[in-house]
């Protein structure tokens, strides 16, 4: 599989205190890739380094060979990365739509085989939004504010899509509702990094999966292999 994103040593600090220890691991092209691992083990840490949010100390990060571990943010997002971040992060003074057209971009389509995103694909994707398209950011509930910052990201047209608890703190109801989403992108050939506690819906959705502890891989493998050791399953994610 062709490599669209690679890590290699990758080493982060925060003040004198480093917390990421030689972390590598591949994206390919149309592939989900998970980190795993409990709070604090480093899995948001690597996403901010990844996206120019926390200086890398040393190591290396490749888009399609092109290194960028020391870009700027907008430089990175102009490579095709797309972030959904913790917390989502909607503007709250912007409608849904202004929220959905603030960042929009198109891509070269020489660059990506994917197909564009626009406002009618994301309607399409999240019905919801369209109903909303008018309301303030800050007057959605908590599964609207994730819906938006996912097509958010989308608009971007990333080529890779990553997404830093996307889940986190929704009703089930909204929950299976973006995880059905991520499934259909899988299925168009998104690539994606995918940072979540509820290894089932994961497990239906990734190709491979690496475990974080204490700012290391410990482990990586495939869905197969992940089923077949609890006993990793029991001792890095606790469940």
């Amino acid at each position: 599989m062709t490599s669209l994103l690679s890590v290699r040593n990758l080493q982060a600090s925060y003040g004198p205190a480093q917390v990421l220890f030689n972390v590598s691991f591949d994206v390919g092209v149309g592939e989900v890739v998970t980190l795993l691992g409990r709070n604090g083990m480093g899995r948001s840490t690597t996403i901010k380094c990844l996206f120019g949010l926390l200086p890398v100390k040393d190591g290396e990060i490749q888009v399609e060979g092109v290194r960028c571990e020391h870009w700027p943010s907008h430089q990175i997002a102009r490579m095709g990365l797309g972030l959904v971040p913790e917390g989502r992060q909607v503007f709250p003074n912007l409608t849904v739509e202004e929220n959905l057209t603030a960042t929009a971009r198109k891509t070269d389509a020489a660059r990506s085989s994917l197909k564009q995103w626009d406002l009618a694909r994301i309607y399409r994707l999240f019905p919801r939004l369209e109903q909303r398209r008018s309301n303030m950011g800050n007057q959605l509930s908590g599964g609207e504010q994730q819906m938006l910052a996912i097509s958010r990201a989308l608009m971007t047209n990333p080529r890779l899509l990553v997404l830093d608890e996307a889940t986190e703190g929704l009703s089930p109801l909204v929950r299976t509702e973006i995880w059905n989403a991520l499934t259909a992108l899988k299925k168009e050939g998104l690539s994606m990094i995918v940072v979540d506690k509820h290894l089932g819906a994961l497990c239906a959705i990734a190709d491979r999966h690496c475990i974080l502890e204490k700012g290391s891989l410990v482990w990586h493998g495939d869905t197969a292999a992940l089923k077949a050791s609890p006993e990793t399953v029991h001792r890095y994610l606790g469940v």
